[in-house]
């Protein structure tokens, strides 16, 4: 276990089982391969593992006790008997006619039915599980500092890229000054000119994309409020941030790479971040967002014959 991990999870309360196998996706990344094996066996099997002792565990993953009982404080739990009280939560959960928590992969001769049916279960899932694991002590905090911010600068590249641009969009027709960045040198060359009152956001699935890392670092020496949105809470993105809001990914295949399902966890962290903000301003946001749609309506409008 990393010391960021360390950092990052000190004080916080257990995660419901329900968040149980969102957490488990979100930290195996981070974890030794050791650790990786009573990770996956907890998530796969929660009622055979709730059974198990500290030592039985041990023995299934071929792991021992020691390793057993880091993974379960990894995972947020005080201790091994926390984490089993919370396996048995979960795999009461799935009892009671949750779906399975892994799906097949996609496969290059699947009809295009299953194919919709696959995609719409992992995005669900990782909707589901982004919501789970989302600390809103963390987004709290986000939202008030972009409420508040007089310039916003969001960086992304790539398909975070897509995000960074979907979410400054939102805060510019509520009246806030936001600005995009897909090119680390324009990037790094605005991110010199935030000072206290400004906000930069990086947007990056892995937590390690140096042209997404190198501008929130600039930010964050000058003074501005950072935020990092991240799959991995112990990537290098982070030391530069003072908030943290983490997203799942469904599970990466050969047809279904990681692009996409992180695509769709840091959307709904946006969104949230937009309704968050939103309501703070509502009597600026409110008139603002009414004066866009009236902008832009007569460009919905049937044209008359």
């Amino acid at each position: 276990m990393t010391q960021e991990v360390k950092e990052i999870f000190a004080g916080e309360p257990p995660p419901p089982p329900a968040a149980l196998a969102a957490k488990v996706r979100t930290l195996a990344p981070s974890m030794t391969r050791s650790m990786q094996r009573v990770a996956e066996a907890v998530a796969h099997d929660p009622a055979g593992c709730a059974a198990l002792t500290v030592t039985g565990l041990a023995e299934l993953t071929g792991t021992s006790e020691a390793t057993v009982v880091r993974t379960a404080r990894l995972l947020g739990y005080p201790g091994y008997r926390d984490l089993r009280l919370a396996l048995a939560g979960l795999a009461a959960q799935q009892q009671s006619g949750r779906a399975p928590a892994v799906t097949a992969d996609i496969a290059v001769d699947d009809p295009i039915a299953d194919v919709v049916a696959k995609l719409a279960y992992d995005e669900q899932q990782t909707l589901a599980d982004t919501a789970a694991a989302l600390d809103t002590v963390q987004l709290g905090a986000a939202v008030g500092a972009l409420a508040a911010a007089r310039r916003i600068d969001v960086y992304g590249v790539g398909a975070s890229g897509l995000v960074a641009q979907d979410l400054t969009q939102k805060l510019l027709r509520i009246g806030l000054i936001a600005q995009a960045h897909n090119d680390p040198h324009l990037a790094v060359t605005n991110a010199v000119q935030l000072r206290v009152k400004d906000v930069a956001i990086a947007i990056t699935h892995s937590g390690a994309t140096g042209d997404v890392i190198e501008p929130l670092r600039v930010a964050f020496e000058h003074g501005a409020t950072t935020i990092a949105i991240t799959g991995r809470p112990d990537g290098p993105v982070t030391q530069y941030a003072d908030h943290i809001l983490t997203t799942s990914t469904a599970r990466e295949s050969e047809l279904r790479p990681a692009a996409m399902s992180s695509r769709t966890s840091q959307l709904l962290v946006v969104d949230c971040l937009f309704i968050g903000v939103a309501q703070r301003t509502y009597e600026t946001a409110a008139p603002a967002l009414s004066a866009s749609y009236e902008a832009l309506a007569h460009r919905h409008r049937s044209a008359p014959r």
